[in-house]
């Protein structure tokens, strides 16, 4: 545990010392503030406020989404690029605990970075009143949603030693889970419901959007984040003794 905590705390500590985590921050409460102002606030006074706190985490999802792959691109990737890898293998610290560790930290920069858009669904109160409910399983949503594509992406990292391709093949692996509901849609039973059920979205994130939160959705980000870290150390066990 303290080799998890130490390479999450010294992964943290390198977004704030580059410019890589500042220019996601500003490039996503840019656009997100875009969105928010355009979708939730400028589509009419005379909407409920739950309206616009769900249109807010409807806009935020797709945010989140594609935040996630770029905080997860560096990872593992940067460290083969970087030529950095071999220290990590040459040190008595499991694959399983850097996969971990790295991937606390990129939560933890998210959490962060979802902290700072807090301010947006609170200025409905300005005009409105919100449940708090609303707001609390929204954000839990976002995390989760944001911990299973970061989980993908540190796979996809593990898979290359360039960050640029890990971005390529995260945002693929990605989009091949948000199709399932399209392909499902078109499937014939008993698949149309497996690929429904697959979809990284469309049944798992709307509840959340609406301020329910259903076990069984927990569970499935849950589960996606186990498999996405359970291949990533993988890949990082069969490169260690390639």
């Amino acid at each position: 545990m303290n080799a998890i905590l130490l390479i999450a705390r010294r992964e943290l500590g390198s977004y704030f010392r580059t410019w890589l985590g500042y220019i996601i921050i500003a490039a996503v409460l840019l656009l997100q503030g875009i969105l928010f102002n355009a979708f939730a606030l400028g589509s009419g006074m005379d909407r409920r406020s739950s309206d616009v706190v769900m249109q807010f985490f409807y806009t935020m999802s797709g945010c989140t989404m594609v935040a996630a792959i770029f905080i997860s691109m560096r990872l593992l990737a940067a460290e083969r690029e970087g030529g950095t890898v071999n220290l990590l293998y040459s040190s008595p610290v499991r694959d399983g605990e850097i996969v971990v560790g790295k991937f606390l930290s990129a939560l933890a920069f998210l959490a962060i970075l979802l902290f700072a858009t807090s301010f947006m669904p609170a200025m409905v109160l300005l005009a409105g009143k919100i449940s708090w409910g609303h707001v609390f399983a929204g954000y839990l949503g976002l995390l989760l949603l944001g911990s299973a594509v970061l989980a993908v992406g540190t796979l996809g990292s593990a898979l290359t030693r360039s960050q640029i391709l890990s971005v390529i093949i995260s945002a693929l692996m990605v989009v091949a889970l948000l199709t399932c509901w399209w392909v499902g849609r078109v499937s014939d039973r008993p698949l149309s419901s497996v690929f429904e059920n697959l979809a990284l979205w469309q049944i798992h994130f709307q509840p959340f959007m609406s301020g329910i939160v259903h076990t069984r959705d927990v569970i499935f980000y849950l589960a996606i984040t186990y498999v996405g870290l359970f291949g990533a150390t993988r890949v990082l066990e069969a490169r260690r003794w390639r």
